[in-house]
This record gives structure tokens, sequence and C-alpha cells, in this order.
């Protein structure tokens, strides 16, 4: 059996989540409201203050969509508690970010400064000019957001210019070497 599937779900202190038909499940929380439906062919249970994920049979497709249930339910609810999160470095000499209202302009050495506006439900701060943090209560588009901010300019191996997750390492490459 899927090892992520049957575990449950613990369902925190001020968090309520309802399960309407076709498994479209809502979860209320301190941070918010996020719903989502779930496949149909998995049964989602409240079961005393936790939340069970079942599968009908061991065919290939709902053993693989039994884990995968689980942990979309699983990051609403930690969503709405906690929040997500993602922190982007902006490396290189001239490049900075900026913020205005719900605008972030980026200077990347284009001939012109990228604007990019934050989603609904998400947010953008920056601390200093090179720390981009995107927060929001929905991973997937937290997740999202930052891969779109992060293709704006990319880190090449050499210098390690542009912009990259925090926790990214890039792997360099050496540069030319002059002839003998």
């Amino acid at each position: 059996m899927s090892r992520i599937g049957r575990m449950p779900i613990a369902i925190p202190a001020g968090v309520t989540v309802t399960i309407a038909e076709n498994n479209k499940v809502t979860v209320k929380g301190p941070k918010g409201t996020l719903e989502r439906e779930l496949p149909t062919e998995m049964s989602i249970k409240e079961e005393d203050g936790h939340i069970v994920v079942t599968r009908p049979n061991d065919l290939k497709k709902m053993k693989s969509l039994h884990g995968l249930t689980r942990t979309l339910i699983n990051n609403m609810v930690v969503g709405v508690t906690n929040g997500y999160e993602k922190v982007l470095e902006v490396n290189g000499v001239g490049y900075r970010a900026s913020k205005q209202g719900k605008k972030l302009t980026l200077n990347l050495g284009y001939s012109h400064p990228v604007e990019m506006e934050d989603p609904e439900g998400l947010e953008t701060v920056l601390e200093g000019q090179n720390k981009i943090t995107v927060k929001g209560i929905d991973k997937e588009k937290v997740g999202q957001y930052a891969a779109e901010i992060r293709d704006k300019r990319r880190p090449e191996p050499y210098k390690g210019k542009g912009i990259k997750y925090a926790d990214e390492t890039i792997r360099r490459k050496v540069g030319k070497t002059g002839k003998k």
C-alpha cells in the first residue's frame, strides 16, 4: 500500500475541512480558504480529527492517485495554517529588484526593466535589492510564480549571474583559457 497515502492527515485547531460531492475539498484556516476538486475514485473521509484517504483497488493508476490525493490535501492544510514561501536571490553586477505596490520591477541587464504583477493570493517581499520572497497559501501557485520570476534571467554557469533559488547550487564551469 502507498506509504504516503496511508498516513492520516491531522486537522490542526482552527482549521475546518469540508468534503462535498465529486470530492470537492474546501479547507478553511487562519490564513485563508483553499478549495480543490480531487480525483473522484478516491474516498476521502473525516474520522475523529483526521482525514483518511482510501483507494478502491490496486490498479497502477489508483496507487499513484492515492499518494497524490493525500499530499494535495496535506498541502492545503499546511498552506492555510503556516503558508508557503520561496526565496529567490538576484546575483550580478547592476542586477536588482524593486517593488511598488503590487508591481515587482527587475533590472536584469536587459535594455528594459522587467515588470511583473503579483498574482491574486500571492505577495512578494523584498529584503534589500537582491532577495525576493514569494509568499502565499497555495503551494502550487507559490512555486509557479517563483519559477516565472527565475525564468526572467536564469543563473548562468560561468559567473553565476541571474536569479536563483536561495537553496539552489549552481554548477560552475571553468571559463576559456588563453593560448600558450
